[in-house]
């Protein structure tokens, strides 16, 4: 049995290379991965440096370099975002109104260091809600409960001017505003519906009424119209006419006595006949 004696191999020449190699290429990842972002589309990088704070500098969509564990790039959506909010509040005669508010809304993209350095990215919950809630309850209370619901279209125009001034104080674009419902209180959807019965019925009642005039209107001018023409027809009936309806009735025989115009004597038909006889 010989004795051997293990001996490790050795790296050679190639050893150091190899190990730098290896070093470079770990440094790379980590340069890779520790001092580059990615910004998504539709999206705003903000710097926040550990020594400087929030930088003035937005970075746009892409690959951009930050110094390793000293800067962060946090990215912001900008994209259009949708909200609904409910708001409670009472009307001008006091009533209770309960509304749902949808709006479309974008940071300004331009803005978005000064929107993080002052709400963060939660801006719902810290600057949409509260705003909504706000303009809702200041137009809610001048009008009443049934003028919302008459003239809706101008109270969605105020509440979306309000809201509009609000957002933009913090560089909060809104795109678009819709009132979604106002819910009122039992006793009142009861008032309301009441009421709208009795305006259908003084409506049916006055739409019979016309309908009743225009019939009696209507043969009152058909009762003028054929006394009109009787009055016409009685115009055209000349002395002539009447001999000849009395000759169309006459039954053939001779009357009895005859007269005539003037100094004509009567003659007795009757006795001359007798005497001839």
């Amino acid at each position: 049995m010989n004795n051997q004696t293990y001996k490790p191999a050795s790296l050679g020449p190639a050893g150091p290379a190899g190990l730098i190699a290896i070093g470079v290429a770990i440094l790379l990842f980590l340069v890779y991965n520790f001092a580059f972002e990615t910004v998504g589309a539709g999206e705003r990088g903000v710097v926040f440096s550990k020594f400087g704070g929030v930088q003035k500098q937005v970075l746009g969509e892409g690959l951009h370099f930050k110094i390793p564990f000293i800067e962060d790039i946090i990215p912001v959506d900008v994209k259009v975002q949708k909200s609904q909010t409910r708001a409670e509040a009472s009307s001008k005669d006091l009533q209770t109104v309960s509304s749902i508010f949808a709006i479309n809304y974008h940071v300004d993209p331009a803005q978005v260091h000064v929107v993080f350095q002052d709400v963060g990215v939660d801006f719902k919950s810290r600057i949409i809600d509260p705003a909504v809630q706000e303009a809702g309850k200041a137009v809610t209370a001048q009008y009443s409960a049934e003028e919302l619901i008459t003239k809706r279209p101008g109270v969605r125009n105020d509440i979306k001017a309000i809201l509009k001034d609000r957002l933009l104080d913090f560089h909060i674009v809104l795109d678009e505003f819709s009132i979604v419902a106002f819910e009122f209180s039992p006793e009142f959807d009861a008032a309301i519906e009441s009421k709208q019965t009795a305006e259908q019925n003084a409506l049916k009642a006055s739409r019979d009424l016309e309908r009743i005039k225009v019939e009696a209107e209507q043969k009152v001018t058909q009762a003028k119209a054929e006394a009109e023409a009787q009055r016409l027809q009685a115009q055209t009936i000349t002395p002539n006419i009447l001999t000849l309806r009395a000759i169309e009735k006459w039954d053939g025989k001779m009357p009895t006595v005859v007269g005539g115009d003037g100094g004509v004597p009567f003659i007795n038909v009757g006795e001359l006949r007798d005497a001839k006889r």
